[in-house]
């Protein structure tokens, strides 16, 4: 089992889209969410996200998307892509640039990228629409490519010619954890050496507003109020879209290069609920399975773990979920580890959360400090005995979990450690 190193990061999301932004926003608790202005009418109950900033892609049209102007992207490329494949290839760029690559490194047999998004909901209902008052052949020639769920990796594969390992997952909110897990597999057993590993939403109207219907939704007004994974006010998850591209190598590509580390990959564990299509069981079991073999798999007691990313989204049901997986796996609570939410920042990124938030934590290792779960006023009862942090800490942790779990009761734990 070879080593497996994140090496490169490239974010598009509501608190930063680079890493000193990214990194000063985690350390102070300052979140990105918005009211956003499609949801302010009467029959909308919700009226905040997490907007990306810098980027307009509201347009059918990708000749209309605005951009940052350090990144140039030709018409034909743009054409096949939804707005998170824009974000996407942004992040990208960045990554392979964080992680000092070159064109030899990215196209070769050995270079593979598994993606994961939810597709563009806005642009296959314009299609759709397109294709049933215009007429078949009045729609876009790209127009699949671009709206189906598999458009992130359709995309970066061609456009950055890589030769390797490349699929898409999806298993909703567990999709990203899943690709980052799969991608440590193909280097860990020397199948690939290097793996790009993308997660991606539009963080629009179309991808977000649907969840409303199923009570998953924040109503709160007050973007400070919104997103309060934990707290006893919570009332649902607050949306939001972006990207994010890790770089993970083997340890040989990493001393052939002489590359930089941020830290590495032990490994993971995955198990999945077997109770609801839509609801995580109520004791967190899968989630607690997932933790378990995720500790076993890297020989990782749970007593050397410092801090969980907890998936917590801000659900009522979710987050006692996960708080009673929790304690059943750290029982000494003497010794349990820092918990907090990240989402309380950026909103949930849906497909996007696992792979954004291993590089949350990724960047935490690197400089140093363990974020707190920001917006608790009351702590829920149900999470007392829990070491969710309130504040940043600064300092570094050596073992980190990072958590995801989605639909059907799919539950993903990544275990990092210090380099």
């Amino acid at each position: 089992m070879r080593k497996v190193y994140i090496t490169g990061i490239g974010l598009v999301t509501s608190i930063g889209n680079d890493i000193p932004s990214v990194s000063q926003n985690l350390r102070d608790l300052r979140h990105g969410f918005e009211i956003y202005p499609p949801f302010q009418k009467p029959n909308v109950p919700v009226k905040v996200i997490g907007t990306i900033k810098g980027y307009t892609a509201d347009s059918y049209d990708c000749e209309d998307w605005d951009y940052p102007s350090r990144f140039s992207i030709k018409r034909d490329i743009l054409r096949g892509m939804a707005p998170h494949g824009l974000y996407t290839y942004c992040a990208m760029l960045d990554a392979i640039a964080d992680a000092k690559l070159g064109g030899a490194d990215i196209s070769n047999d050995d270079t593979g990228l598994y993606a994961a998004s939810g597709g563009s909901p806005r642009l296959l209902g314009h299609y759709l629409h397109r294709m049933n008052t215009m007429g078949v052949m009045r729609c876009s020639p790209l127009g699949i490519v671009a709206s189906i769920a598999g458009t992130v990796n359709f995309n970066l594969v061609s456009n950055f010619k890589i030769k390797g390992a490349s699929a898409g997952f999806a298993s909703a909110c567990a999709s990203s954890s899943h690709a980052v897990g799969f991608a440590y597999d193909e280097i860990a057993f020397n199948r690939q050496k290097r793996m790009f590993v993308a997660g991606a939403e539009d963080g629009n109207v179309e991808s977000i507003l649907p969840f409303a219907g199923m009570r998953a939704l924040s109503q709160q007004a007050n973007p400070d109020l919104a997103s309060r994974p934990f707290d006893t006010g919570r009332d649902g998850f607050v949306g939001t879209g972006g990207a994010a591209v890790l770089v993970l190598e083997s340890e040989e590509e990493v001393q052939r290069r002489g590359a930089r580390v941020y830290c590495e990959v032990a490994g993971w564990g995955q198990a999945s609920d077997g109770y609801n299509v839509a609801i995580s069981h109520p004791d967190g079991d899968g989630l607690r399975t997932a933790m378990g073999n995720a500790l076993r798999r890297t020989s990782v007691d749970p007593e050397a773990v410092d801090y969980v990313n907890a998936h917590a989204t801000s659900t009522p049901i979710g987050d006692v979920s996960e708080a009673r997986a929790l304690r059943a796996v750290f029982r000494n609570g003497a010794t349990r580890p820092a918990v907090s939410s990240t989402k309380a920042l950026t909103g949930h990124g849906l497909s996007l959360a696992g792979a954004m938030e291993t590089a949350f934590c990724a960047i935490a290792f690197k400089e140093g400090f363990m974020p707190g779960s920001a917006h608790i006023a009351s702590l829920d009862p149900a999470c007392e005995g829990l070491n969710i942090i309130r504040a940043t800490l600064p300092q570094q942790p050596h073992v980190v979990l990072n958590n995801s779990s989605g639909f059907g009761g799919a539950n993903v734990c990544i275990v990092l450690r210090k380099a």
